[in-house]
C-alpha cells in the first residue's frame, strides 16, 4: 500500500518508479538523493522539498532501527532472565522433591525400623534378669543389687551353654543390657527402653526378680520370683553368696525353661533328679516345652540303665514326636531306643518315615539325627561326618557327650569301621578317657579292639575286648549298646577261647540283633559246623532283612567254602541294603578277580573307595587287579 501511494504523488500512470527492497548497501540518504535529482529536471523546489521530507524519513527510520536493536537486546536479556529464574525454579523444585524424598526415606526407615521392633516384641521369648533388692550392709561387700542380678545371669548363662541339647535356648539377658545411647525426641526415652516397653506390652519375656536379706541368726536368705515363677526362698548360714545363686539359678532355670533343664539335668548324669523334675513340671509346663519334657525324661530313664528301661522310655519319645511333628531328636531316640530292645527292622522303617517326613536327604532334618538308621545300615561315611559336625557345632564335645561318653572315641570306632587305621589311631591317642566313666572306656575299648582285629592281630583284640566286657557290666553301657559285645566273640573264638565267645553271645539275653547272630554263625563254622552256621546266617537274614550285615557275613563264608556265585549273590544284596558300606563290595570284587573278572572287579573296587578312601587292603586290591587287567 505504501508502494501504491508513492508511485501516485511522484509520477503519472507511464512513469514507474522501480524501488527495491532495501540492500545492505543502499541507506535512506541514497534513496532521497536518487529521487531529488530526478524531479530537479521538472521543478527544483519540489527537488529540494522532497529531499528534505526523505531524509526526514530517513532519520525516523534509523531511530526505529535503533530502537529495535535496542528492543531486541532487552528482550534477549529479559529472556536470558527468564530462562535464569526458569533453572533457579526449576532447581527449587529439585531441592523440594529431594527434600521431601529424604524425609520420605526417613520416615520409611523409621516406620521399618519401628515395624521391626514390634515385631521382634511379639516374638520375644527372652528371660530378663531385673536388679535384685539388697541389704544397704552389705554393699561394703560388694553385694548390690546389680551383683546379684548379675551373679544369677552367669548361673543361667552357664547351665544354658552346658545343655548340650537341640531344644530351643531362650535368650538370656539382665534388666540393662542392650541400651543404647540415643534419645528419641520429645520424650526422653531411650531406644533400649522403648523395647522394652513394647516387648513389656507385645512379648512373652520371663521377667526375674528378688531380694536378699540377713536373718536373725546371721545368715542370709535369697528370695527369687517372676513371671510365671512362684517365689522361692534359699537360705545358707555361712553367707555364701555364690552358693545361693547356684541354687535360685537352678530353680529359676527350671521353672523358665523346663525342657532344657531336663536336658541339662539328663545329659549332667542326675537322671534321678531329671526323671522327678519331669514328671513334677510336664503338667505345667507350656505346651512349647512339653515335646522337649518328655524327650529328655525318656533319656533320663535310659540313662540309669537297666532292664526295661527302653519299653518305659518309647511312649515318651514316641508322645513327644507326636506332639511335634518336626522334632527330629525324637525320630532318632525312637530309633535309639527300638535298637536297644533288638527290633532293629524296626529302625530301618522309622528311619524311612523319617526321610520321607523330611523331604528326602538332605532336608529339613539334621543329618545328625540319622545316626541309628546310618548306624545300621552300615552307611559310614554319612555317620562319620555328622559326628565329627556334631562335636564341632557343640563346643568340641558334641551332644551325646557326658553320660553318654564321649562322643570323640565313638568317632574313632566309626574311623576303624571304615578301615581308616592312622586316623582311629591318632584320634583315641588324642582323646582323653575318663577311667571312672564306663561308657568312655566302652568306646576307647571298641576302637581299639577293631583296631587290632584290622592287623589281623586277635590275641590283642580279645585282651582290649575284656576291657569292654567290664565296662559293659555298667547297665549304661549295656543298656546304650546291647549288641556290641558280641562283636568280641570272633577274637574270642580264634584265640581258642570259646567260653568266652559264648558268654558274650549269650550277654544280651533275650535280645535279638542280627549282628550277634551272623557272629554265632561264624563261630559255628569255625568249629566245623558249617550246616550249623548257614542255619544262623540264613537266621540273621530272616531277622534283619533290610539290614546289610547278615547277607555279608554269609556272602564271605560262601567264599571261603568255595560257592563264588552263592557269594556274590549275597554281597549283591548287601549292596542293595547298604550302598555306602565299602566291606561288600571290596569283598564282590575280590570274588569277581577269582572269577576272571577283572573289569567288573575294577568297578567295584572303585566304588568302595569312595566310602573307605584310606582302606590299605582294598588299594592293594585294586592294583594287583589293575596289573591283572594289563
Amino acid at each position: 500500500m505504501a508502494e501504491g501511494m508513492l508511485g501516485g504523488i511522484l509520477g503519472g500512470e507511464g512513469d514507474k518508479l522501480e524501488v527495491e527492497a532495501p540492500q545492505a548497501a543502499a541507506g535512506a540518504d541514497g534513496f532521497a538523493a536518487a529521487v531529488a535529482a530526478r524531479l530537479s529536471a521538472s521543478d527544483p523546489e519540489v527537488a529540494r522539498d522532497t529531499s528534505a521530507f526523505l531524509k526526514k524519513q530517513a532519520q525516523l527510520l534509523e531511530t526505529q532501527r535503533k530502537h529495535l536493536e535496542e528492543e531486541h537486546a532487552a528482550r534477549l536479556q529479559y529472556l536470558r532472565g527468564q530462562a535464569r529464574e526458569v533453572d533457579i525454579r526449576r532447581f527449587g523444585l529439585r531441592l523440594r522433591v529431594a527434600f521431601q524424598f529424604f524425609i520420605a526415606l526417613v520416615a520409611t526407615v523409621i516406620g521399618v525400623g519401628a515395624a521391626i521392633m514390634i515385631r521382634d516384641a511379639v516374638k520375644s521369648r527372652s528371660v530378663i534378669i531385673d536388679p535384685f533388692d539388697a541389704p544397704p550392709a552389705l554393699a561394703a561387700d560388694g553385694v548390690t543389687g546389680k551383683v546379684l542380678a548379675s551373679g544369677l545371669l552367669d548361673v543361667l548363662t552357664h547351665i544354658q551353654a552346658a545343655t548340650r541339647s537341640n531344644a530351643e535356648h531362650r535368650n538370656l539377658s539382665n534388666a540393662w543390657t542392650g541400651d543404647i545411647a540415643i534419645e528419641l525426641p520429645e520424650t526422653g526415652i531411650s531406644i533400649g527402653q522403648l523395647e522394652r516397653i513394647l516387648k513389656a506390652r507385645f512379648g512373652h519375656d520371663q521377667h526375674i526378680e528378688g531380694n536378699l536379706v540377713k536373718t536373725r541368726t546371721g545368715g542370709i536368705a535369697l528370695t527369687v520370683r517372676g513371671t510365671g515363677i512362684l517365689p522361692k526362698t534359699f537360705t545358707d548360714a555361712t553367707v555364701d553368696v555364690e552358693k545361693l545363686l547356684t541354687q535360685a539359678g537352678e530353680y529359676v532355670y527350671g521353672q523358665s525353661q523346663p525342657g532344657l533343664w531336663t536336658a541339662y539335668l539328663s545329659n549332667n548324669d542326675r537322671n534321678d533328679e531329671a526323671v522327678l523334675f519331669a514328671q513334677g513340671a510336664y503338667a505345667s509346663a507350656d505346651a512349647s516345652e512339653r515335646p522337649f519334657v518328655l524327650n529328655y525324661w525318656a533319656n533320663a530313664i535310659t540313662g540309669k540303665g537297666g532292664d526295661g528301661v527302653m519299653a518305659e522310655a518309647l511312649p515318651l519319645w514316641r508322645e513327644a514326636l507326636r506332639q511335634k511333628p518336626d522334632y527330629w531328636v525324637a525320630y532318632n531316640n525312637i530309633m535309639y531306643g527300638l535298637a536297644g530292645t533288638g527290633d532293629e527292622e524296626g529302625v530301618v522303617r522309622v528311619g524311612q518315615q523319617m526321610l520321607k517326613a523330611a523331604g528326602g536327604r538332605p532336608g529339613q532334618a539334621p543329618e545328625y539325627q540319622y545316626q541309628n538308621y546310618d548306624t545300621l545300615v552300615w552307611d559310614l561315611p554319612a555317620v562319620h561326618a555328622s559326628n565329627i559336625a556334631d562335636i564341632e557345632s557343640h563346643s568340641g564335645i558334641g551332644t551325646t557327650s557326658g553320660a553318654g561318653g564321649s562322643e570323640n572315641l565313638a568317632v574313632a570306632g566309626y574311623e576303624a569301621q571304615m578301615h581308616d587305621v592312622e586316623a582311629a589311631a591318632l584320634r583315641l591317642k588324642t582323646t582323653p578317657v575318663d577311667e571312672k566313666n564306663a561308657p568312655d572306656v566302652a568306646a576307647a575299648a571298641t576302637a581299639r579292639a577293631l583296631l587290632a582285629e584290622e592287623d589281623r592281630d586277635f590275641k590283642t583284640a580279645a585282651h582290649v575286648w575284656d576291657s569292654f566286657a567290664l565296662a559293659y557290666a555298667n547297665p549304661a553301657v549295656s543298656t546304650s549298646n546291647p549288641q556290641t559285645l558280641c562283636f568280641a566273640a570272633v577274637a574270642y573264638e580264634k584265640t581258642g577261647q570259646s567260653a568266652k565267645a559264648d558268654a558274650a553271645l549269650n550277654a544280651v539275653g533275650k535280645l535279638t540283633f542280627v549282628d550277634c547272630y551272623r557272629f554265632k554263625a561264624d563261630i559255628l563254622d569255625l568249629r566245623g559246623d558249617w550246616a550249623g552256621a548257614q542255619a544262623w546266617y540264613a537266621k540273621s537274614v530272616e531277622l534283619g532283612p533290610s539290614i546289610p550285615s547278615g547277607y555279608y557275613s554269609w556272602g564271605m563264608a560262601l567264599a571261603q567254602h568255595g560257592d563264588l556265585d552263592g557269594a556274590a549273590a549275597k554281597f549283591r544284596e548287601a549292596n542293595l541294603h547298604g550302598p555306602h558300606w565299602a566291606d561288600p563290595l571290596k569283598a564282590w570284587g575280590d570274588v569277581l578277580v577269582r572269577q576272571n573278572r577283572v573289569r567288573d572287579a575294577l568297578i567295584k573296587f572303585d566304588l568302595a573307595l569312595k566310602y573307605a578312601p584310606h582302606w590299605k587292603q582294598l588299594k592293594e586290591a585294586r592294583e594287583q587287579a589293575a596289573r591283572q587287567k594289563g
